[in-house]
């Protein structure tokens, strides 16, 4: 069952303003995403790009107003957060119920052609070694050659006494940033919880598998880096960076 568009915008509404609690600079790292993208795809007339971990589509989005002839798809395993993604945007870009790193999960996404640009944000760090390697493998494989693979998170560095800085730095922004919302993530999926008109999509989500425990120690830019190299793609290089937030980059 589905939500009605005003249930829909306001929870997706909410969710945009917690978000702002974990995301440093949230709206310069999605300009920066696509500012990678508009350099990737200069001079295609329809590039096609994959949103990975879309949520209630925040990023895609985005990217539908910056690039109106774009084709996007865009992939969560929530069924709440697509069902409001759906309904909130539902023209930003078609979505897939797939579980990223799962088997052969690009099968269901239904690619007709090379994708030009896979972008996801503070979506991939829960992945185990074996299924972010290889996930950057099939993402090598799916993009063009040129391709890029855009990935905004949080990425310490090596030394503990510069990832107690980053982390400081980047706590110390947020905390300037919330403006007096208290709504973080528990409350925000606490809230919604107790909304009636979601109480079938919460069902669904409960029989969901869950997701895959996130690795012990946070994985650096380098680490990163050694993985997509490993997976084939030709260059990697951060391009943007606030505290311990970062823009990766890698080009197939």
């Amino acid at each position: 069952m589905g939500v009605s568009m005003a249930t829909a915008r306001r929870w997706v509404e909410r969710w945009e303003r917690q978000q702002q609690h974990y995301a440093l600079d949230r709206e310069e790292r999605f300009t920066v995403i696509a500012d990678v993208v508009e350099h990737a795809t200069a001079g295609r007339p329809h590039p096609l790009l994959l949103d990975l971990g879309c949520g209630p589509g925040s990023l895609a989005a985005r990217l539908a107003a910056r690039f109106p002839d774009a084709e996007i798809v865009a992939v969560d395993m929530d069924p709440l957060l697509l069902e409001l993604g759906r309904t909130h945007h539902p023209d930003a870009a078609r979505y897939v119920d797939t579980e990223i790193g799962a088997g052969r999960w690009d099968r269901e996404l239904g690619l007709d052609r090379p994708l030009d640009a896979a972008v996801s944000t503070t979506a991939l760090h829960y992945l185990a070694e074996p299924a972010l390697l290889g996930t950057y493998r099939r993402l090598a494989a799916l993009l063009r050659p040129g391709g890029v693979l855009v990935n905004g998170d949080h990425f310490p560095p090596a030394g503990p006494a510069c990832a107690a800085l980053t982390a400081h730095v980047g706590r110390r922004r947020a905390e300037r940033s919330r403006a007096g919302d208290a709504e973080d993530w528990e409350s925000w999926w606490s809230a919604a919880a107790r909304d009636p008109e979601l109480a079938d999509l919460f069902t669904r989500r409960a029989r969901r598998a869950p997701a895959p425990a996130a690795p012990d120690a946070p994985r650096t830019v380098a680490h990163h880096t050694e993985l997509l190299r490993a997976a084939g793609f030709r260059e990697v290089a951060p391009v943007w960076q606030f505290g311990d937030s970062h823009v990766l980059v890698a080009v197939a």
